[in-house]
């Protein structure tokens, strides 16, 4: 029996976190199911709520968001595991909500970052099937945070205000935690 391996998480400071990753041509590559496979095992041993094949050095449009409960974010409710190939979304409002995010690849940091309170998305799910659905709210944040991954950027490109933007054991909302 084969374990699937944890992968260590690129950190902020890695030139292909700020590239764009390639599109996904070939799902059936065995190499693709491995991708996807490490990207949930690395997720869920590092306490994520989402991850992004280029945070564990795959340049590709792969992302995957999910999680039953979240240390780090203890008060948000579950969302079902989702893979997403080639994923895009689009905002279906206007309405924009501020909301504090972390990163995998940016340990220790917090930022309070606006992002679409409603998206829709289109993408390939695992056996190339088109899939599409409406995200609100935290599940709607992740996938953005995602998706900004896989264009290349990370979350402090998006913050507006620098005083809210520490680390964890300096700011206050989460000193106590």
């Amino acid at each position: 029996m084969t374990t699937t391996p944890i992968k260590p998480v690129l950190k902020m400071g890695e030139p292909l976190l700020f590239q764009r990753s390639q599109e996904v041509e070939n799902i059936k590559d065995p190499q693709i199911t491995q991708i996807i496979e490490e990207m949930i095992h690395t997720m869920k041993h590092t306490n994520g709520v989402g991850i992004a094949a280029p945070q564990i050095g795959y340049p590709r449009r792969i992302i995957a968001f999910g999680f039953d409960y979240a240390p780090r974010y203890p008060n948000e409710k579950p969302v079902p595991l989702t893979v997403l190939i080639n994923p895009t979304f689009q905002a279906l409002s206007d309405e924009m909500q501020e909301g504090w995010e972390g990163c995998l690849s940016i340990p220790g940091l917090r930022g309070f970052i606006p992002r679409f309170m409603h998206v829709a998305y289109q993408a390939l799910d695992q056996s190339g099937n088109p899939m599409q659905a409406k995200l609100s709210g935290f599940p709607a944040r992740i996938l953005q945070h995602e998706c900004d991954h896989i264009d290349g950027w990370l979350f402090p490109c998006r913050i507006k205000n620098f005083k809210k933007f520490g680390f964890e054991d300096t700011l206050p909302e989460f000193r106590n935690r």
